[in-house]
């Protein structure tokens, strides 16, 4: 029987432009960031270039010794990922104390713990589809995703070529190399396919997905094997080569990367990397791989995970001190100084030690040195978590004194709050200051079409029902609600669907399709159960008419039940919670009353109004005649721009307990 040959393999050689295109993808990543504020597409250019490396070392390992050596291959790639990216991450740690508001830390903490343990793109795909995270400041460890997909596919290749090696030599008998090439193009195949259809029905996530990169990995893969039979004339090389580096550096430009990516456009700065690595098996006088292959280019190449790694956090702390999301060229330069002097530092003092260890009794001296710095950066994490939650516990204890903190009661009953207390919700502890049915995840309806209900308040033998329907900013109105179904005796019917509103239209397309037919089966929903009353919200921003969507929703009801409306609160400019960690005076956080209302009723500017309908306005509880405030007896009105506190929503119960009494007594009807 004849022998099946097997593929051959590139010849083992230093590849300079190699080092030359990471030094190029690094630097684009970071200017794109720094000056475009967007992104460059040199993150798919290192996936490339780690699936053809990763390839070709596993392939050679295997052949050569039957075995990945799971347990050293994994010691070997902490012995150089990890020195930098945890001594990286233990210094933004501690800059973030310094330089962020206190309500980031959180946050901070949890993508920190993300990064150590490389799972970062996970956690950033969870908050894209997470309604009350979008809203999230700039994480100092948020680049930090593209090596948690790193680290996951470091942990996959070695597992599929193992797998690859015994089928090919025990089951199949085939050649491994060849056998490998199989296995890649299927890969390829399905994870190309389900990242282009993730990218189109859920971009966010496919962005993070390790899955939908996989095919990344792959083609790199795919071309180890195959880039020794793709010999071209050599002007066609040298020309492959140029177009190839111009793509790379032009992709971010053309393309907008954060939003399309991974699905088939992220086949662009591909295309450009394996371009420059074809041009270069076959090198010519006037190949790109000579200009890539420069000595300040491979000396920065060696450079380059420090640069990344530092980048990122310099430019959100500056923007977190500068107050600005913009860069001057001069600033930007000096950041990029910084994020080269760091990176030498840090490749020099910890990368290159470490990597001198890993043979004989070095291996223990190795060990003891990457659980050192983890156990440090553990350490970080744990003292910031258990201060953070110590003084949530000090913020539930300080809710209890209405005498301290009166919040909306001080209007309504013309209190004087105490002058000099520290506001609440404490800025460690706002984000978590939601109403109670968040912790109930089965009731939140965000991008599902089914409606859900959940009760609160009264369940056995309520006087009335109240159906709470809409998106957060009905939500957010839930613990004076609640509050209010004991006092007067009412269930409450919870219908959530955040990131959405009590309407039919959207003429803005601000809203997901999701959302819409929500709200048509809503709709069914409460014609089929009908409650006593409907509370949603009466109108949209500072608009000074009720949105037709909203007419429509309510007359499909007419008959059926009663809808109360009440008036949507005011939208601030800023982030409330970071703007009074900085402010001097609460005030400089205030609006102009013009920039946060409209001068009229938008339902009296509005016709077609259904007679079911009551209106509320609790305008007064926000704003006077000329300011729109902050903190409102000493309690914080706000846990972002635009979303009222627990805290400050359970201080608007008395405000909101007479005209709900009204609107009950209207209905003429109460639970048996």
């Amino acid at each position: 029987r004849k022998r099946m040959t097997d593929l051959k393999l590139p010849e083992k050689r230093y590849r300079p432009e190699i080092e030359g295109v990471r030094t190029i993808a690094t630097l684009l990543i970071a200017v794109y960031h720094i000056w475009l504020g967007r992104v460059s597409g040199g993150i798919d250019v290192f996936f490339i270039i780690s699936g053809y490396l990763m390839t070709l070392s596993l392939l050679s390992r295997i052949e050569r010794t039957g075995s990945v050596k799971f347990f050293d291959f994994i010691l070997g790639l902490a012995r150089r990922l990890f020195p930098q990216a945890l001594s990286v991450l233990i210094v933004t740690g501690i800059l973030s104390l310094v330089f962020l508001p206190k309500i980031e830390w959180g946050e901070i903490i949890s993508h920190m713990t993300a990064s150590a343990f490389y799972y970062e793109n996970w956690r950033l795909a969870f908050d894209s589809v997470d309604y009350l995270a979008q809203d999230n400041s700039a994480i100092p460890f948020q680049h930090y995703w593209s090596l948690g997909v790193q680290g996951q596919f470091y942990i996959i290749w070695p597992i599929l070529i193992t797998l690859v090696f015994f089928i090919a030599k025990v089951v199949l008998k085939t050649p491994v190399r060849k056998t490998f090439l199989a296995a890649l193009l299927i890969v390829f195949t399905c994870s190309l396919a389900y990242s282009i259809y993730q990218t189109h029905i859920n971009q966010p996530w496919a962005y993070f997905d390790t899955f939908t990169r996989m095919w990344e990995f792959s083609i790199g893969g795919i071309f180890a094997l195959i880039s020794p039979y793709l010999i071209f004339n050599k002007w066609f090389n040298t020309a492959l080569g140029w177009v190839g580096l111009a793509i790379i550096c032009l992709t971010g430009i053309l393309l907008p990367v954060s939003s399309v990516f991974p699905g088939y456009l992220a086949l662009v700065p591909i295309s450009g990397v394996l371009f420059i690595l074809i041009a270069a098996e076959n090198s010519t006088m006037f190949g790109v791989d000579r200009l890539l292959g420069v000595r300040p280019l491979t000396y920065l190449g060696g450079l380059t995970y420090g640069i990344y790694l530092w980048h990122w956090p310099l430019l959100i702390f500056y923007h977190a001190y500068m107050k600005t999301t913009t860069v001057p060229i001069l600033d930007g330069i000096i950041i990029l100084l910084i994020t080269l002097v760091l990176s030498v530092v840090s490749t020099k003092r910890f990368e290159k030690p470490v990597l001198k260890l890993g043979r004989g009794q070095k291996k223990v001296k190795l060990l003891a040195v990457l659980s050192i710095m983890l156990v440090i950066a553990a350490s970080m994490m744990l003292s910031i978590s258990t201060y953070i939650q110590k003084t949530q516990a000090v913020m539930l204890n300080l809710t209890q004194n209405d005498k301290d903190y009166p919040g909306a009661k001080s209007i309504l009953y013309a209190i004087k709050p105490p002058k000099g207390l520290d506001p609440i919700p404490s800025p460690l502890a706002i984000k978590t200051d939601l109403p109670s049915f968040y912790e109930d995840k089965a009731c939140l309806g965000q991008d599902r079409t089914e409606v859900r209900k959940c009760s609160y308040g009264v369940l056995d033998h309520p006087n009335h029902v109240l159906a709470l329907v809409g998106g957060s900013h009905s939500g957010h109105w839930f613990p004076a609600l609640e509050l209010l179904a004991e006092e007067l005796n009412f269930r409450i019917d919870l219908y959530n669907h955040d990131g959405c509103r009590f309407t039919d239209e959207d003429p803005e397309d601000h809203l997901t399709k999701a959302c819409l037919e929500w709200n048509e089966n809503l709709i069914e929903q409460l014609k089929e159960d009908p409650p006593d009353l409907v509370f949603t919200t009466a109108t949209l921003n500072k608009r000074d008419k009720v949105p037709a969507g909203y007419i429509n929703q309510w007359k499909a009801l007419e008959g059926i039940t009663k809808i109360f409306a009440v008036r949507d609160n005011p939208r601030m400019k800023q982030k409330i919670p970071a703007c009074l960690e900085n402010a001097k005076d609460p005030l400089d956080c205030a609006i102009d009353r013009s920039n946060g209302v409209s001068d009229v009723l938008p339902w009296e500017n509005t016709e077609g109004i259904p007679s079911n309908v009551v209106f509320a306005d609790l305008t007064e509880f926000f704003c006077d005649d000329k300011m729109c405030y902050p903190v409102i007896g000493n309690i914080i009105v706000y846990r972002d721009n635009n979303h009222i506190t627990a805290e400050y929503s359970k201080s608007l119960a008395p405000a909101l307990k007479e005209p709900l009494e009204r609107a009950f007594a209207d209905t003429g009807t109460a639970k048996p």
